[in-house]
């Protein structure tokens, strides 16, 4: 059994990680879930939450908003948005719930016969309000 597995973390705009780890705990859209080496290949969808990252000098943390996480030989995890923990701060965090909150303003307001669309965005709405409360900051309150 392998002692550690390739990771990689990549946003739209930069890779934020390459190395080699012990284990990665992924906020899936179906539940959280740790990969660690000689894991089971599987690929999950990514909910807003925390990225923790086990390497051999410690735990790395980063925030993500959606994306998607592939586990193979290693794990790749390609994220919409993708900020080290040390970089969210409240304001930063206000952004991006406000960022959420006007797309599920959008989705109300452009789309009454997809309610799933709605409930999507919603979940998403709400799911970037619980990371304020995991990292500590001030929830946002959304408007339904």
């Amino acid at each position: 059994m392998a002692d550690t597995m390739q990771f990689d973390l990549v946003s739209p705009e930069r890779r934020l990680m390459s190395a080699e780890v012990k284990s990665v705990q992924i906020p899936g859209a179906d539940g959280d879930m740790t990969a660690m080496p000689d894991h089971a290949p599987v690929i999950t969808t990514l909910r807003p939450g925390v990225l923790r990252v086990e390497t051999l000098q410690g735990t790395e943390e980063f925030v993500v908003t959606g994306g998607f996480a592939e586990l193979g030989d290693g794990l790749s995890v390609l994220a919409e948005r993708a900020l080290p923990r040390a970089d969210v701060d409240q304001a930063a965090y206000e952004a991006m719930v406000d960022e959420a909150q006007a797309a599920y303003s959008q989705t109300k307001t452009g789309s009454t016969d997809d309610s799933g669309a709605l409930d999507d965005a919603a979940k998403l709405l709400h799911d970037m309000v619980a990371v304020g409360t995991e990292l500590g900051l001030s929830p946002k309150q959304p408007t339904l």
